[in-house]
């Protein structure tokens, strides 16, 4: 199947999404069957709870015995009520990463309370499109609204004057809600949006048609034929070399191997094949953290090659990673933004 197919689908009811790509899956979304702990993107009112000297935070209560961790909390006492976003995926019994920086998205927009200005996305280039844009938000832009900003996404090329309208109105009606509701005890106040949603939100597809939305699509279109090769650790790469990617409690482990060529070219063959793919893999697995890769014998002297390589795999990605360095024993490592559960908590 060439070009991009999304798909979303249920299952014990939750929302799945897949993205594929000339019949690849490059991406998961999937809804926990029961959130146990705080979602990213959620937004809270908290309570300050109690300060954490060493690392300049503080413990916030979060509601239902759930708890977060604030950054940079020095000037807020305990009793303090915050609204809080969170940030990243907690591991275990972990407070919650949350931040006061919250941002309402959508497809087409995102909304920065205490940021504010109209801003387009850089990525638009065409001065028209970008002049409609801004006169499309001015028109519908409150007067009220001073300490909120707004940034308008690439998904709004093309997309008509009425779509973006009522998209902005509905987002303005949310954050309104959202940012007056301060009095009360902790509590959720806006839940993260789920698997298909985020699909829509983050994917962009530009034509609606290339969206499956349909129980049984997975099956139909060979999701969960392509979701049980990320089960095992194993990961086949080009020319019969292949790697393991095993997350541990501390960091997540990449031994990349050879398999049977041993000819001089077969390691650097196999480390460059593996880091084209690890993307994909650390992607669709859901893993963040620390990376710790162990490749094929590597002479110094290819090092600046892989990084190259591993540099341009990663600038594509909408997670956050890292190039760390090199250690002393030769291997990599990467520090990747936690932002979703790991697909081994979910299937």
């Amino acid at each position: 199947m060439k070009g991009t197919t999304i798909l979303i689908d249920q299952q014990n009811g939750r929302q799945l999404a897949a993205m594929m790509v000339d019949g690849r899956l490059v991406d998961l979304l999937v809804d926990p069957v029961e959130a146990k702990t705080p979602q990213p993107d959620a937004i809270y009112r908290a309570i300050v709870d109690r300060p954490i000297k060493g690392l300049h935070g503080a413990i916030v209560k979060l509601g239902n015995g759930q708890n977060g961790f604030l950054k940079d909390a020095k000037t807020l006492a305990p009793g303090a009520k915050i609204l809080v976003q969170v940030s990243t995926y907690g591991e275990g019994t972990k407070a919650q990463p949350v931040s006061q920086r919250l941002l309402f998205k959508s497809r087409y927009l995102i909304l920065t309370p205490g940021a504010p200005g109209i801003n387009v996305a850089r990525s638009i280039r065409d001065e028209n499109e970008r002049v409609r844009l801004l006169e499309i938000a001015h028109d519908i832009w409150p007067e009220d609204a001073d300490d909120l900003g707004l940034i308008l996404r690439t998904a709004c090329i093309g997309i008509s004057d009425n779509e973006i309208t009522d998209d902005l109105a509905r987002m303005l009606e949310t954050a309104k809600s959202v940012l007056s509701d301060t009095d009360g005890p902790a509590e959720l106040l806006l839940d993260a949006p789920e698997a298909g949603t985020r699909a829509w939100r983050d994917w962009a597809p530009t034509d609606p048609h290339d969206v499956v939305d349909e129980a049984g699509c997975f099956e139909t279109h060979g999701v969960w034929d392509a979701i049980e090769q990320f089960k095992s650790a194993h990961a086949g790469l080009t020319g019969g070399a292949f790697m393991y990617v095993e997350p541990t409690r501390a960091l997540v482990s990449v031994d990349v191997n050879t398999g049977a060529d041993f000819s001089p070219a077969a390691a650097l063959k196999a480390n460059i094949a593996a880091m084209r793919e690890l993307p994909r893999q650390l992607l669709v697995r859901g893993l963040g953290g620390q990376i710790t890769i162990d490749f094929a014998p590597l002479a110094k002297k290819d090092r600046r090659q892989i990084e190259q390589i591993v540099k341009a795999g990663f600038k594509k990605q909408p997670v956050d990673t890292t190039l760390v360095g090199w250690t002393p024993l030769g291997h990599l490592e990467l520090q990747r933004k936690h932002n979703r559960t790991p697909l081994q908590e979910l299937l």
